[in-house]
């Protein structure tokens, strides 16, 4: 079935293509690149601005002139702009908001290190008003303690969950083994307090966004949270799900609500009745989606409901300084390859190693619903557009 057939009884999910008013070629020596304008206004300010346009086309002496009249940066690796200059971030003059606060239906968990005062993922969620628990090591423990807001419960990780931690490799606590320990951790205490799924975010999580209508709105009530919980139980055959990241939708491009059968990062919907646990010192996440979709099962992420990101390595604490900062990215990217050959491979691209997973092959793997209900209508789960004051 079509994604948009099962989305009914969700929040309005209305996501075309926005076409230009005109696409233009830019010509500069051997160079071509791609202008882009909304409206017949913006393209003629663009000439009045001192653009040379002929045959169809605008001509440049370089890159500096060209950025001079976009008034935007254009750099060697620019190969098309809108003009005027329009981000996939910010612009947004609305949120998301609910006058009542409902609670979430599975315990929310932050996996943290070293980001006892800068985590953003749990200022986020006290904003918001939901409660969460913070798993951490024991010897920070007391930091978290001391700077933890009133929505936060700081939970330490017993040592017996690191010491036990399946690393895939030799090198036992020579480095830090990575938040999988703790994420199974989280699997445990959840389902020691009776519940069959739980949400395990990473701790450089920004913000929580609504795409509809070729915007993304900032939410500021659970109502995403929540919609996502009830979609996913639908289905007996998802044990792992998740929001995709804000920066991966675009708003002019049409997508669908979700999409089946491919990693799932950062903000993790869990089924602690599934039986998987997390292993690996890196790329756990992509491990885990790996194995569940190898067992014919899917996995699922929300375009609908989008999380922001810190980048990781622009961000102190976590594992940067120890992983990332200083043996770059080629042994995790080497690892997963090892541990899936037959679908990951290690790939150089934009100056760094990446691992590079083949998806397609999961494409058959169906969603199985739990019953027969027939779901229409739109259901926006108390969530009111306001202005952003």
């Amino acid at each position: 079935m079509n994604a948009i057939d099962y989305w009914g009884d969700m929040p309005e999910f209305i996501q075309n293509k926005r076409e230009p008013y005109k696409t233009s070629r830019v010509i500069i020596g051997d160079e071509r690149l791609t202008v882009r304008f909304k409206s017949s206004e913006d393209f003629q300010e663009f000439i009045d601005r001192g653009a040379y346009y002929t045959h169809g086309d605008f001509l440049f002496k370089s890159r500096s002139d060209f950025a001079l009249v976009a008034d935007q940066q254009i750099t060697k690796k620019t190969k098309s702009i809108w003009f005027p200059f329009k981000s996939h971030w910010g612009g947004i003059e609305y949120q998301y908001t609910s006058d009542v606060h409902e609670s979430t239906r599975y315990p929310i968990y932050v996996v943290s290190k070293g980001r006892w005062n800068n985590g953003t993922t749990s200022r986020v969620l006290d904003v918001m008003g939901i409660e969460h628990n913070i798993v951490v090591e024991d010897d920070e423990f007391e930091r978290y303690l001391n700077f933890r807001n009133k929505n936060a419960n700081i939970i330490p990780l017993p040592k017996i969950y690191l010491d036990q931690y399946d690393t895939c490799d030799d090198l036992g606590s020579t480095k830090s083994k990575g938040p999988g320990a703790a994420r199974n951790f989280c699997i445990d205490h959840s389902a020691w307090h009776g519940h069959k799924r739980h949400w395990v975010m990473d701790d450089n999580l920004e913000g929580f966004h609504y795409l509809t209508q070729n915007e993304k709105y900032m939410v500021k009530s659970t109502g995403t949270i929540r919609a996502a919980e009830d979609f996913v139980d639908r289905f007996t055959n998802v044990p792992v799900a998740g929001m995709n990241y804000y920066s991966f939708c675009k708003k002019d491009d049409a997508l669908p609500p979700y999409v089946l059968n491919t990693r799932i990062y950062s903000c993790l919907l869990i089924d602690n009745t599934s039986g998987y646990r997390w292993r690996g010192r890196y790329n756990e996440d992509t491990d885990l989606s790996i194995r569940v979709l190898k067992d014919g099962l899917c996995t699922l992420q929300f375009n609908a409901f989008l999380c922001g990101k810190v980048t990781t390595q622009r961000m102190a604490g976590g594992n940067s300084k120890e992983f990332y900062n200083k043996e770059g990215t080629k042994p995790k990217s080497q690892m997963l390859a090892d541990m899936h050959p037959h679908v990951a491979k290690v790939v150089w691209k934009f100056n760094r190693w990446h691992h590079l997973v083949h998806y397609k092959m999961f494409k058959d793997n169906e969603l199985i619903p739990v019953d027969n209900t027939v779901y229409t209508g739109v259901n926006n789960y108390g969530l009111i557009k306001t202005l952003i004051k």
